[in-house]
C-alpha cells in the first residue's frame, strides 16, 4: 500500500452532485452520460456503469463526485469529473449521502 499524505488528500475536490439526467452513450455498452448540477454550476460526467445500472436509476439522486480531475473523452463524450462508488463483489455501490444537501456541497 501507497501511503498518502494530507497534503496529497487536500489536493482532491470532492463535491456532491444531484444527477438531472441520464442516457445511455450510443454504440456503446458500459458507458452513461450524466448531467449534474452543482450548484452554481452544471456538469456532464461519464460513468462506465451501464452494465449494472440502467439510467433511469441515477436521476434525482445525490453523489459524490471528484471534481477537479483533468477532463477526459469516452467516445468522443467529454467527462467533467468522476462519480464515487465501492467495490463490493462484482457490482458497484454507490456512497449516497444520508439525508439531502445543496448541491455543490464539499465533502470533507
Amino acid at each position: 500500500m501507497i501511503m498518502a499524505t494530507i497534503e496529497d488528500l487536500e489536493k482532491i475536490e470532492i463535491k456532491i452532485g444531484k444527477i438531472t439526467f441520464a442516457e445511455k452513450i450510443e454504440n456503446t455498452d458500459k458507458l452513461i452520460r450524466l448531467e449534474v448540477d452543482f450548484g452554481e454550476e452544471k456538469r456532464q460526467i461519464v460513468t462506465a456503469m451501464a452494465g449494472f445500472y440502467e439510467p433511469e436509476y441515477f436521476v434525482g439522486k445525490e453523489f459524490p463526485f471528484i471534481t477537479n480531475l483533468d477532463y477526459r473523452k469516452f467516445k468522443g463524450v467529454e467527462s467533467q469529473g468522476m462519480i464515487m462508488a465501492c467495490k463490493v463483489g462484482e457490482k458497484p455501490v454507490f456512497l449516497i449521502p444520508e439525508k439531502e444537501v445543496p448541491p455543490g456541497s464539499q465533502v470533507i
